[in-house]
């Protein structure tokens, strides 16, 4: 049997793989539908996956927005029976109107058990302090 450790861990290695290769279908799929999501660009809580999917369409149509890759580290995992939670920090490439650019970001993300495995259903993204 893997640690709960172990396979959290791989649960988020899952979603930001799907994130980093910007394939929406398998990222949103890390997600349960009643998943909320604080991102500190935004001045509202998306408290849905499908909210958060129509905001990612926007951006994708509206700016141009395309995932070009990212990198996590400093990861850390902690787990309390049913809900785990990840930390990292996050370092993305994106591209923004054909323009790329490097976020520096600290992210968390509550996980619970969905069968024999994890599903992330809270997101919050925060600006890494200089």
């Amino acid at each position: 049997m893997i640690a709960v450790h172990d396979s959290v861990l791989a649960a988020a290695d899952r979603l930001v793989d799907a994130f980093s290769r910007h394939d929406a279908e398998a990222y949103f799929a890390a997600f349960a539908p009643d998943a909320s999501f604080i991102f500190h660009n935004l001045d509202r809580v998306l408290k849905s996956r499908e909210e958060y999917r129509a905001e990612w369409q926007l951006w994708e149509t509206r700016d141009g927005f395309r995932v070009l890759g990212c990198r996590s580290s400093d990861r850390l995992v902690q787990a309390a029976g049913d809900v785990a939670v990840f930390t990292h920090k996050v370092e993305t490439d994106v591209s923004i109107g054909g323009e790329g650019m490097t976020n520096v970001e600290r992210e968390t993300i509550v996980f619970r058990r969905a069968g024999a495995g994890w599903i992330a259903f809270h997101e919050h993204l925060s600006v890494m302090p200089q």
